[in-house]
């Protein structure tokens, strides 16, 4: 629950068909190779699903990855097939979108690799930092992480009330 001034936010994320099913920001190292261990806190928030595999990306707006359930990247994948492919701008879009995608899968140590082209993007080093956005699980460098979370106070208010100011919460 968080508390957005006179209304709380509920979020439930093992109920719901459109939240990741899996919660929290946690650091974790990178080895030479490229493989982390997936904290253990989203795999027991995911149950059967992390089974299943992911999708990981390059992030449209930000200099991070972006990690999909299997799951969440089939509904991606339907709302992006269903642009005409005869627009330029829908061709160009879809072609970057895609650029860099790779399924992955826990191996049977739970560690995921990242692929070298993806740690090169997301200009990642030994020390990482995942977070649960949503749909997704974002995939930092810790240090950059960190300078894009700061904010002053004030800006982050006027930012919530903008994107968040005309909703209805029930």
């Amino acid at each position: 629950m968080v508390n957005c001034g006179k209304y709380f936010l509920i979020f439930t994320p093992k109920k719901s068909k459109f939240l990741l099913k899996a919660t929290g920001t946690y650091e974790c190292k990178v080895d030479a190779k490229g493989r982390l261990m997936f904290p253990s806190v989203y795999k027991s928030q995911m149950g059967e699903d992390v089974n299943n595999g992911f999708v990981i990306k390059r992030s449209i707006f930000k200099k991070c990855l972006e990690l999909y359930p299997w799951e969440q990247w089939q509904k991606e994948l339907s709302l992006v097939s269903k642009l005409n492919m005869f627009k330029k701008k829908n061709a160009d879009f879809i072609t970057k979108f895609m650029a860099g995608v790779k399924p992955i899968e826990l191996d049977r140590t739970g560690r995921l690799l990242i692929p070298s082209d993806l740690i090169k993007f997301g200009e990642i080093n030994k020390e990482i930092v995942l977070t649960s956005v949503v749909k997704t699980i974002e995939i930092w460098d810790k240090s950059m992480y960190e300078k894009h979370i700061e904010y002053e106070p004030e800006d982050f208010a006027r930012l919530a009330e903008d994107v968040l100011g005309d909703f209805e919460i029930q």
